[in-house]
This record gives C-alpha cells, sequence and structure tokens, in this order.
C-alpha cells in the first residue's frame, strides 16, 4: 500500500484512538467499581492484605486511566498542528504503559476478590495464573512475534 507520510500518520491514529475506546469503557468500570468497594458492608471483614491488595488495585488503576485518555487529550491539545506522528509515538508509548497498569490491576483485583472469597493461596494460585494469561497475550505474543522477525 502506497501511502504518503501524513496519510500513514492519519490511519495510525485512527487505529489508535479506536484501540482506546475499547479500553477506556473496562477500565472506568474498573475504577468506578473500586471507588465503591470501601463504602459496602461487606468491607469491615477485609483483612489488612486485601486493604493492600485494594490500594495497589486503585493506585493501578488510576494510572492506567491517565495513560489510557492521555493520548486523546495530547490530541486535543495539539490538534491542527501537524504533529499527528508525534501523537502516534507517544500515543502508543502512552496506551502500552496503560495496558501494562491496567493488567496490574485487573490482577489486583482478582486476587483481592478470590482472596476475600477462599484465602490467601487460592487468591495468590489464581491471580499468579491470570497475570501469566495475561501478560502472554497481551504482551509475549506480540514480543514473540518480533523476535520471530529478526
Amino acid at each position: 500500500m502506497d501511502e504518503t507520510p501524513s496519510e500513514r500518520h492519519n490511519r495510525e491514529l485512527i487505529e489508535l484512538l479506536n484501540e482506546l475506546r475499547v479500553a477506556l469503557p473496562g477500565v472506568q468500570v474498573l475504577f468506578a467499581f473500586l471507588l465503591a468497594v470501601p463504602f459496602s458492608s461487606g468491607w469491615a471483614k477485609v483483612t489488612e492484605f486485601e486493604k493492600v491488595t485494594f490500594f495497589v488495585c486503585l493506585i493501578a488503576t488510576s494510572i492506567s486511566s491517565a495513560l489510557l485518555i492521555a493520548t486523546p487529550s495530547f490530541h486535543r491539545l495539539r490538534f491542527r498542528t501537524g504533529d499527528k506522528g508525534k501523537i502516534v509515538v507517544y500515543g502508543n508509548r502512552l496506551a502500552i504503559a496503560g495496558f501494562f497498569f491496567l493488567a496490574v490491576a485487573m490482577v489486583a483485583a482478582l486476587l483481592l476478590v478470590t482472596t476475600f472469597l477462599f484465602g490467601v493461596a487460592p487468591g495468590v494460585a489464581t491471580a499468579s495464573a491470570f497475570a501469566v494469561v495475561v501478560g502472554v497475550l497481551w504482551f509475549g505474543i506480540a514480543l514473540w512475534s518480533k523476535l520471530d522477525e529478526g
């Protein structure tokens, strides 16, 4: 496909923003859930380990939200300045970092819930297994394919 650098930047930016549209609702739902948790009646039964896990999850979700929302914000602030190439480069980095913190948040949320329901050992086992799955699917396959290329 023959496209000019400007056309490529336009296409890549549209693809990036569409990918962020898929991820952001999940992050926002998780964040909303976390903001409500301490106010529920079961919070009194939470152990110190679960409180720390909750805090890690809350912070990771907050960071993920900020990182994933940064690209559309950057785009709006630099709109019509001819910087689409920079927006794509920085947006890609921000999105990867946002997905990393989203993965941390999801693992921590799973750890919190399974620990609360079944205890520390099953919680750690479940969260660890999920961390491997997310690591392989979200990061491992892409990194492996890059190694495969060269």
